[in-house]
């Protein structure tokens, strides 16, 4: 059976095979050194994957038919433009819109940017293989058929981890790479099963799943900027081999990826600028050697020590940490913990809504680590505690330009059982001691206040006055109210958030400030 065959049984199929594959010519498989191969889709079965792809083509284009006038006007445009209305699209809407017109269809293989994903397509659990495997054919026809000519700027693949469609995506990938021009690439790969659903062996299986597909496709890994992997317990040395394989990684994401409970992440690699590691099972992380290192950001770790260890990273500037803390963690010394790397310029720490993790430290301490600090953004501080612990970093960090912190309890996000807080150490609120190491210090450098979640009390209007006494040239800030989460529903407290004119007027009267034109009520 032959694949004209396949489009005369389908002629859905057959005007989108002609977009990517002109005039009807059937793509020759080009063996490639290095270049895992992909087994073969039936042409009956392709055609088949096609129309469940294409499923809502019908209706769109009845409708289209009766617009005929709007359609030849979206015809008329010049390429250079439609180009740029597709590629800011999903490139699976990008074909579907170009199936509507003649004059539409080759500009699938004009595209310079791709993004290609399952969660693009709505589809019940039990078509998830259906599915995924036509992504992986729209994949391997595109980048096979499209003008090699153009320079792939940016090439984004979101699917599952399955063997025969992964190997499918790999091969396309590895081959555009080797015979095109593509100046990035990105795999975000998940699992069938989310991560509640997931047994440890299911984790082990992921990971081996991962490791065969980088064996079998390492031209496709070795060309990779971005790469996103979630739910998967290696092995002790299966993420140095990845990143090894991985020469051109710029960007690694890990969730509830692991080595095992309490193993340590030891990572070394040339050209990795950013590192983000969510939910693992890790000691610790310790960054070795990664001389282009930019930003870090490491969401609620299980160790009750440090969590990273900085080694050599002359370039990291920026640093995020997320932590539900307990009782039982230890409380961070930025001193400490920084101690290592001067050049951290953007520091983000979020609190969860529950126990502050930091401690205020001696300015002299500080110092030397926070010297080139120059924005401060300090999330879901818990509502009702007292805010003049946040000084601390003002006192120590002479280069701070901007300070912005949200003061939330996020009910979505925190623990309410009273039972389950008790017994994992949950703590209740507690205001964090302070008090300035030298009274009269003044901050010459510190230009903007933003504060989320500002209520006309007591609190907030003391914190303000302190923060405008210590910094002499402050210009602005800008107070808003609670942030919004439609999932709390009747849970969030009524806001005191001044709306009026008048409520505004007497708020900012009511902080006493000698310029209270800086103030400015956002929400």
């Amino acid at each position: 059976m032959n694949q004209s065959g396949g489009r005369r049984r389908n002629k859905s199929a057959r005007n989108e095979a002609a977009a990517g594959n002109k005039n009807g010519r059937r793509r020759r498989n080009v063996s490639v050194p290095g270049v895992c191969p992909s087994p073969k889709v039936h042409p009956q079965k392709a055609d088949y994957l096609l129309f469940q792809l294409n499923a809502t083509q019908k209706a769109t284009r009845n409708e289209a038919a009766a617009s005929k006038a709007s359609e030849d006007r979206l015809s008329k445009l010049p390429n250079d433009l439609l180009l740029n209305i597709l590629e800011r699209v999903d490139t699976l809407d990008a074909i579907r819109t170009c199936i509507l017109s003649k004059q539409l269809l080759k500009l699938p293989t004009m595209l310079s940017q791709f993004f290609l994903s399952i969660s693009s397509i709505k589809y019940d659990h039990d078509k998830m293989p259906q599915i995924n495997r036509a992504v992986a054919h729209v994949t391997d026809s595109i980048l096979g058929t499209r003008n090699p000519e153009i320079t792939i700027r940016n090439l984004k693949i979101r699917f599952i981890l399955m063997d025969r469609d992964s190997l499918t995506i790999g091969r396309s990938v590895a081959h555009a790479m080797s015979t095109q021009k593509v100046e990035a690439a990105e795999f975000e790969i998940i699992t069938e099963k989310a991560y509640r659903n997931c047994t440890p062996a299911d984790l082990l299986q992921n990971a081996k799943l991962f490791n065969n597909f980088v064996g079998a496709c390492p031209d496709a890994f070795a060309g990779l900027r971005r790469l996103w992997l979630r739910n998967m317990r290696f092995g002790e040395q299966d993420i140095p081999n990845i990143l090894s394989t991985c020469k051109l990684l710029e960007s690694l994401r890990l969730i509830h990826c692991d080595s095992g409970i309490h193993s340590v992440l030891q990572v070394e690699h040339a050209q990795l600028i950013e590192l983000e590691v969510d939910l693992g099972r890790f000691e610790r992380v310790e960054l070795i050697c990664l001389p282009k290192l930019q930003r870090v950001s490491y969401n609620n770790w299980c160790s009750s020590e440090h969590p990273v260890y900085f080694g050599l990273v002359p370039q990291l500037s920026r640093l995020s940490l997320t932590k539900v803390g307990v009782s039982s963690d230890k409380i961070l010394e930025l001193s400490q913990l920084l101690a290592d790397v001067h050049s951290i310029s953007d520091l983000h720490l979020d609190f969860q809504s529950e126990k502050i993790w930091v401690v205020p430290e001696c300015p002299k301490m500080l110092k030397p680590v926070l010297s080139k600090l120059q924005h401060v953004n300090l999330d879901n501080l818990p509502e009702g505690c007292d805010l003049a612990w946040t000084m601390f970093i003002i006192e120590a960090a002479p280069s701070l330009k901007e300070l912005c912190i949200t003061v939330w309890d996020h009910w979505c996000i925190m623990m309410t059982n009273k039972e389950f807080r008790k017994k994992y150490g949950y703590c209740e609120k507690a205001d964090v001691k302070w008090k300035p190491y030298a009274p009269d210090f003044k901050h010459k450098n510190l230009a903007k206040l933003t504060i989320y979640g500002f209520q006309p009390n007591d609190n907030f209007k003391r914190y303000i006055r302190c923060v405008v006494e210590h910094a002499v040239n402050i210009t602005e800030i800008s107070l808003y109210d609670r942030k919004l989460c439609g999932r709390c529903g009747d849970k969030v407290y009524q806001s005191r958030y001044p709306r009026t004119v008048e409520e505004r007027k007497r708020t900012a009267e009511g902080l006493g400030l000698t310029s209270p034109a800086v103030i400015h009520f956002r929400s």
